[in-house]
């Protein structure tokens, strides 16, 4: 489904990202990892069209999308989550989530100023479709609370359902499991499995190797802006590479 060939990406001077390949099968769960600076996010923003890279490809569904913007690649099939929250506060948890729904909803300026049966008939499927995908990320009982009342597990979830409801073909994941406890996390990596067995293609970045290495079909380990090791969970595991980036050299 995704494929990146020879990637490379600078900013003045500095290197975050250089000459990265890998592929990403569809409906697998391809996790990123590395220490603190390896460049995860930076190759996300560059996969999600939030920076253009200086050279290379990537080959999204067969077409090269590089630079273009993440508003076009919503649009092809890939959504994704932030590091840090990205939530409107002032706003209903579900209205949160049927935002997600504004790229599959054409219904132009003149249905939403009068408010014609056509849009109103559009709102309540959207809404009703926004509460479908609540309840599947398990946060349905906080259908009409204000976002600002919910837990900080709770909004993780929540910022999952609304990418959710662009019905991405792709859903990138930048650490959803950050901030969180032990049973917020767990709940995090049984939503990340549903996720997958419904056919949706998951790229994750997260710090927690646990939740890593119970979910992961492949692994690639950044560590300063390089692909330093790519495999299996055992495989990556075991790399005495990849244990001397995240321990340091015993030698």
């Amino acid at each position: 489904m995704l494929a990146i060939r020879a990637l490379n990406k600078t900013f003045g001077g500095i290197k975050a990202i250089q000459d990265i390949s890998f592929s990403i099968k569809a409906g697998a769960i391809h996790s990123v990892i590395g220490p603190n600076g390896a460049g995860k996010t930076t190759l996300f923003n560059l996969i999600t069209g939030v920076y253009a890279p200086s050279s290379g490809e990537i080959l999204f569904c067969d077409e090269n999308v590089a630079g273009k913007a993440p508003e076009q690649l919503a649009r092809r099939g890939m959504s994704r989550t932030f590091q840090n929250l990205q939530v409107c506060m002032n706003m209903r948890a579900i209205d949160n989530v049927m935002v997600g729904a504004h790229l599959r909803l054409d219904q132009g300026l003149l249905p939403a100023i009068f408010r014609t049966s056509g849009m109103r008939r559009a709102d309540r499927l959207c809404r009703d479709e926004a509460a479908h995908v609540m309840q599947f990320v398990g946060v349905g009982r906080y259908l009409d609370v204000d976002a600002s009342q919910m837990p900080y597990g709770a909004l993780k979830r929540l910022e999952i359902a609304r990418a959710l409801m662009a019905k991405p073909k792709m859903l990138l994941l930048d650490e959803p499991a950050a901030g969180l406890n032990h049973t917020e996390t767990g709940e995090i990596e049984t939503l990340i499995e549903k996720i997958a067995a419904s056919g949706v293609t998951v790229v994750l970045v997260e710090h927690d190797m646990k939740l890593v290495m119970n979910l992961s079909d492949h692994i690639s380990v950044l560590n300063y802006g390089k692909k330093l090791a790519e495999g299996s969970a055992a495989e990556v595991r075991a790399n005495p590479d990849v244990i001397a980036a995240y321990l340091g050299a015993t030698t």
